[in-house]
This record gives structure tokens, C-alpha cells and sequence, in this order.
């Protein structure tokens, strides 16, 4: 049985879908089975997206599917603690919110990640979740292949609003997140978020990610691969390089990272990298300017425990950002 929460919309900027659960991280070192005390956080790409863009002071909204139970209940919590719209969220009595633990990492590594989704409230997202007055009353949508990879339902709901979103005049983002252990092959993974990439507006993968899905091995060919398929601008996340970009006009250049001296936990850097990007062309920013804000807030997320915790308020960001690192030199 399931409750679905009110959607008569307000405006929103963005809109946004896909799976939360509960995180809890070992707050000290070691193998995970040994660990005997953790904190507990809300986790989640696109979640992760959602606040950072509401930090932000952007109206964003976010459509899932929690459990009717503890775990529901604290997201919720986190959601309203961070105004971010959950009208569209459903209680689900039937299934149960996804959990999941992280270990501490040491010295930059990446943590280790058990997660425990199988079944979850989010995994049975579906057309039934797509509120045309809700999605419709944003100007931007944003994907990620997180939420593609739950369930066939969920790619549905996903491939669905990319189209009707466009269809309707707005702008969609996609970052695609891989996540090979939800798919069935690597070929299936690359065919269908492909498929989302091009009824993207804008198409923000890692250069790893970019090898996968597109067989090429440089950054440029990447961008050109989806530019060629009708994307307006790809942003390419190159690591300790930075960040390339390319758009359909033929604009092109390299943004530098921003030098982190002590990093923490890597999880959420992508999701900080989109908040940047995202916000700054939502703002009409050009686009150099907006991926040296996605470096900048993917770069402030790794020097904080939790996915979320190193996102920027706006009055942080304007603090903080110089001017220099709005105005990042291009080198090509």
C-alpha cells in the first residue's frame, strides 16, 4: 500500500529523481565488519544534487519513493532541513528505504561501500511517479544513471521525462554515474544511458565514464561523440587536470582543479562538480564560468566526511570562490 503526498506545484528551477537511503559511515578505520560505531547521514546522487543546488538558493525539487519507516522518516527530516521540496515523495508501506555503510578512508582513497537496495521503495519508481503539473512546473530537469539502474520502471520514468521535459521547452542535465553493478552487462549499461546522454541538453561524465560509453580515449572525442548526437554542451571531468568542456557552437576549453591539501572522502565530488555547473548555467553563466564553479564545489566536497556536508550555502560561495577561480584561465 502506498501514500502519495500532495503535488499542486510551486515554481521550481530544477526538478530531480531518484533513490536516498540511509548512510551510515565508520568514524573510525578498518575493515567494515569490525567497526563498531558509525554517524548516520541521508546519501544519494541525485539527493546529493538537490540540496547542493538548494544550499544554493535554488527551488528544487526531488520525486522518490521512501519507505514507510525510520529510515523514510530521517530523509524526509533531512529533506525539509534542507528546503528541498518533497511533495512528490511517496510513503511506501510496502517496501522498505535502502540503506548502506562507508568506511573511513585514509589518505584520499576511496572508502569501501556496502549497499543493501534490493527491493527498496525507490527501486519501484515508475511512470505512475510522473506528475506532468510537477515536473512541468520547472525549468530544468536533471538525470543520473543512478536512478536509470534501479529497475526497468525507473529507466522508463527516466527516458519519459527527459523527453517530455524537452518536449515542453525546459533544459535537461545528465550525469551518468555508472554504476555496473545494477546492470544486467556492460552493454546494456552503455546502450541505455547513451540514450539518455542524447536527449540531454547537457552531459557532464568523467573521463573514465567517457571511455566506456563512447570507446574513445581523449576528452575532445568524447564531447564530439555526444555533440554529434544533438547534446549543446558536454563538461568532462579529467581529475587532477580539471575539467574539459565543449559545446555545440564549438566553444572548448580546460578549466584547472582546484588543489585540495587534505582529502577526506571522495564520495559526492561528482554530485558537488554537477551542483556547480548546473546552478551556474541555470544562472546564465558561460560556461568556463560554470565549470570552474563545479570544480570549486566538487573540490570543497572531498574535505568532509558524508556526501553532502562540504556543499556550499550561496553566501559561502560568494565568500569563497575568488576571482580568479570564477575567471580560470582556458588553456585547449
Amino acid at each position: 500500500m502506498t501514500t502519495q503526498a500532495h503535488t499542486k506545484s510551486a515554481e521550481l528551477d530544477v526538478v530531480t529523481f531518484g533513490e536516498a537511503m540511509m548512510m551510515f559511515v565508520a568514524t573510525q578505520t578498518g575493515d567494515l565488519h569490525r567497526v563498531e560505531q558509525f554517524v548516520r547521514r541521508a546519501a544519494g546522487a541525485e539527493l546529493n544534487v538537490a540540496i547542493g543546488l538548494a544550499r544554493l538558493d535554488l527551488k528544487c525539487g526531488w520525486v522518490s519513493r521512501l519507505g514507510n519507516d525510520s529510515f523514510g522518516r530521517f530523509i524526509q527530516d533531512t529533506l525539509d532541513k534542507e528546503h528541498v521540496d518533497r511533495r512528490a515523495v511517496t510513503l511506501d508501506s510496502a517496501y522498505p528505504t535502502g540503506f548502506q555503510l562507508k568506511s573511513k578512508a585514509e589518505n584520499g582513497t576511496d572508502p569501501i561501500v556496502e549497499y543493501f537496495r534490493k527491493g527498496s521503495a525507490a527501486s519501484h519508481l515508475s511512470l505512475a511517479d510522473f506528475n506532468e503539473a510537477y515536473f512541468g512546473s520547472a525549468r530544468h530537469l536533471h538525470l543520473s544513471g543512478v536512478a536509470a539502474a534501479l529497475s526497468p520502471t525507473s529507466y522508463e520514468l527516466s527516458a519519459y521525462a527527459a523527453q517530455w521535459m524537452r518536449a515542453h521547452g525546459k533544459t535537461v542535465s545528465f550525469d551518468p554515474n555508472l554504476r555496473p553493478v545494477l546492470w544486467r552487462s556492460e552493454k546494456e549499461m552503455v546502450t541505455q544511458l547513451n540514450k539518455l546522454a542524447f536527449a540531454a541538453d547537457w552531459v557532464l561524465p568523467g573521463m573514465k565514464e567517457g571511455r566506456i560509453l563512447t570507446g574513445f580515449t581523449t576528452p575532445e572525442a568524447v564531447a564530439d561523440f555526444y555533440l554529434d548526437g544533438g547534446v549543446k554542451a558536454v563538461v568532462i571531468k579529467t581529475g587532477e587536470e580539471g575539467a574539459y568542456y565543449k559545446t555545440a557552437e564549438g566553444e572548448k576549453g580546460v578549466v584547472p582543479a582546484v588543489f585540495v591539501k587534505n582529502v577526506v572522502d571522495t564520495v559526492g565530488a561528482g554530485d558537488g562538480f554537477a551542483v556547480g555547473v548546473i546552478s551556474a548555467l541555470l544562472e546564465g553563466k558561460t560556461i568556463k564560468n560554470a565549470v570552474a564553479r563545479g570544480n570549486f564545489i566538487g573540490a570543497r566536497a572531498i574535505q568532509v566526511i558524508g556526501d553532502s556536508e562540504g556543499l556550499p550555502t550561496r553566501k559561502a560561495l560568494i565568500a569563497e570562490m575568488t576571482m580568479t577561480q570564477e575567471t580560470a584561465t582556458v588553456s585547449v
